[in-house]
């Protein structure tokens, strides 16, 4: 198993961001020498409760302290942006990395993302499938004419290539179960967020593997992501303590957002921190951790485990000690996985 790290952009109304990102890469520069292998971070715009980094600057900048570990999007809001502008953004990217970039594209679900930015969100699957072909086709043929209904282009090539050959690996994030299926069928692997408790992800990932079966693909192991909500304190008391106040915070947000719409039926972020956090997300000592992990390693068959570890307002000194603890009594365990 690999284990990762995803980057929180997120931070409160008046924080001193370059004082975040300060923290940011030292947070990095930890996480590489602690022996992570891998960076993600997301993408969101016009938020009112954070402010929210965008994601490609900040993984070309950290690209400089990561070292050997992948660097990759989840997500980018595909359906948001021109499929010609991501597939020269991402081959750059894969270029300033050295070909250790993995592109993460997502739906989107926020309806002032579509208003603001002149699109309309009944056409976000169609622009979402077309934009996937042509960004694979702009990456591998010398020469490219699509003609679709959101997006043509005629006898184009692009102006970079990426390192990797034929091209950086593309995961689809999915929470609700028609997204799973598709995943299956558009992208070279389905990445999880574990927004949903382990009885869904179980249940999905049975949905998965029966859409890869339909379409005649192997499952993927070497690229099937799992991500989750995690922290790790000395106690599970003291963790819950810790943190409970700042998931909170970040889920109100989500539930503003609508995010819990898109979940599967009978899934909410509403209720106390106990039943948001039951079955859902990872938060205690470091057996617990370790014994969540391996719950969900045995359960799902991910080969990447990547996980949330600070959130908006939670303070550095506090998100560092997690990342410590997590490295000296976590990881190297369930590096053995």
């Amino acid at each position: 198993m690999r284990v990762g790290l995803y980057l929180s952009l997120e931070h409160g109304r008046d924080d001193d961001m370059t004082a975040r990102l300060r923290d940011l890469f030292e947070f990095v520069r930890t996480a590489r020498e602690a022996g992570f292998e891998l960076l993600l971070a997301g993408q969101h715009f016009l938020v009112p409760q954070f402010q929210y980094l965008q994601p490609v600057p900040v993984l070309a900048r950290i690209a400089a302290e990561s070292g050997d570990m992948e660097i990759g999007t989840d997500i980018l809001q595909l359906p948001l942006l021109h499929p010609v502008q991501v597939a020269e953004t991402v081959a750059t990217l894969d270029q300033v990395c050295g070909g250790r970039f993995t592109l993460g594209v997502g739906l989107g679900y926020r309806p002032v993302e579509y208003e603001s930015l002149g699109i309309r969100r009944q056409d976000r699957l169609g622009r979402f499938i077309e934009a996937i072909e042509l960004i694979g086709r702009l990456w591998t043929e010398d020469r490219v004419t699509f003609r679709g209904e959101h997006f043509r282009v005629e006898d184009v090539s692009i102006a970079i290539r990426p390192v990797q050959v034929p091209r950086p690996p593309i995961l689809v994030a999915a929470t609700g179960d028609r997204m799973v299926r598709r995943a299956a069928t558009l992208a070279d692997a389905w990445s999880a967020f574990g927004h949903g408790t382990l009885d869904t992800l179980v249940r999905q990932t049975a949905l998965y593997r029966e859409a890869l079966a339909d379409a005649g693909k192997p499952f993927p192991p070497e690229r099937f992501r799992v991500s989750k909500e995690l922290y790790v304190a000395a106690t599970r008391e003291r963790a819950q303590a810790e943190c409970f106040p700042y998931i909170r915070a970040k889920y109100d947000a989500y539930r503003d957002w609508g995010q819990d719409t898109v979940l599967p039926p009978g899934e909410s972020f509403e209720g106390s921190m106990a039943e948001l956090t039951a079955d859902r997300f990872i938060i205690g000592s470091p057996d617990d951790c370790l014994e969540a992990i391996a719950e969900h390693h045995a359960a799902l068959g991910f080969r990447d485990f990547c996980f949330r570890l600070h959130y908006p307002g939670m303070p550095h000194a506090q998100v560092m000690r997690a990342l410590d603890l997590f490295a000296e009594r976590v990881l190297p365990e369930v590096g053995k996985l």
